[in-house]
C-alpha cells in the first residue's frame, strides 16, 4: 500500500504551527537558499491560524505527524466578482514526495471550494526553473498565465536571517 492512502487531510490548527513553520523554513532554504528568521515565520503562521480572514492551511497528516501542507489566501477579482484562492507555502516532507501527496492536497482544496460559491478559481506562483512543479500543476489542470510577479517590501521588513548567522 502506498503511504498516501493513509493520509488525513484537514485544516491546520494551532497544534500544527511548529511543523508548518519548520516546513516554510525548509522550503525557503531548498528553493531560494534563504534562511528565514524563526521567530518571524513562527509568528506569521500562528497569526494566520488565529485569523481565518487571512486564509487557512491544509495539512496532510500520517499517524499524528504532519507530512505536508499548503496555505490558501484570498484575492478579490472584480473582473469575475469572486475570490481567487492563492495556493502558497506548499511543502511535502522529502520522504513523502512523488507519491501524489500534493495532488491529494489540491483535490481537497477543490472540494472545499465547491461549498464556497464566491470562489472563482485558484492561482499559485512557482519558481521559474522548477520544471517538476510546473509539470505537476499542469497535470492537475492549471495553466500558466502571461503575468509575472513583482514585489517591493516596505523599508524595515525583515524575514531573512542576517548573513553572518
Amino acid at each position: 500500500m502506498k503511504k498516501e492512502a493513509t493520509l488525513t487531510l484537514r485544516k491546520g490548527e494551532p497544534r500544527d504551527a511548529g511543523a508548518i513553520a519548520a516546513f516554510n523554513a525548509a522550503m525557503a532554504l531548498e528553493t531560494e537558499g534563504r534562511a528565514l528568521i524563526p521567530e518571524v515565520i513562527d509568528a506569521g503562521v500562528r497569526r494566520l491560524i488565529a485569523t481565518p480572514s487571512l486564509g487557512f492551511y491544509i495539512v496532510a497528516e500520517h499517524e499524528g505527524r504532519v507530512v505536508a501542507c499548503l496555505l490558501v489566501t484570498h484575492e478579490w477579482s472584480d473582473w469575475r466578482n469572486g475570490l481567487f484562492w492563492w495556493i502558497q507555502s506548499v511543502y511535502v516532507a522529502p520522504d513523502w514526495r512523488r507519491q501524489g501527496v500534493y495532488r491529494r492536497l489540491y483535490e481537497h482544496v477543490r472540494e472545499l471550494a465547491q461549498s464556497e460559491p464566491g470562489v472563482c478559481g485558484f492561482r499559485l506562483y512557482v519558481e521559474k526553473d522548477n520544471a517538476t512543479a510546473h509539470a505537476t500543476y499542469a497535470a492537475l489542470g492549471m495553466s500558466q498565465t502571461h503575468y509575472l510577479i513583482y514585489e517591493e517590501l516596505k523599508p524595515g521588513v525583515r524575514y531573512l536571517m542576517p548573513a553572518d548567522k
